[in-house]
């Protein structure tokens, strides 16, 4: 288990880095984020209904169902990660 905030952000740079080569993309950080919007839209469409929710008690039923709110809101989430490469603190 990665606990510590610089594995943190190499163990995600490696995910971007793996996620954007199957686009041609060879330095993630020299890739501008706007793909992250369409990357969203992806995920949510994957969620599973009638699942249980994760570690943040959020149901799929619920992310699916605020439409693009909720996909704006996790673009800039993730937007404001990318740019300041870190995570933000509970």
């Amino acid at each position: 288990m990665v606990t510590d905030s610089h594995s943190i952000l190499a163990r995600w740079r490696k995910y971007f880095s793996q996620l954007f080569s199957v686009h041609g993309v060879s330095d993630v950080r020299q890739t501008k984020i706007h793909t992250a919007e369409t990357l969203v839209e992806m995920a949510i469409e994957k969620l599973k209904r009638q699942k249980s929710p994760g570690t943040d008690q959020i149901p799929a039923e619920m992310i699916k169902a605020e439409g693009k709110t909720i996909r704006w809101e996790i673009h800039k989430l993730i937007n404001s990660v990318w740019s300041k490469e870190e995570l933000l603190k509970e």
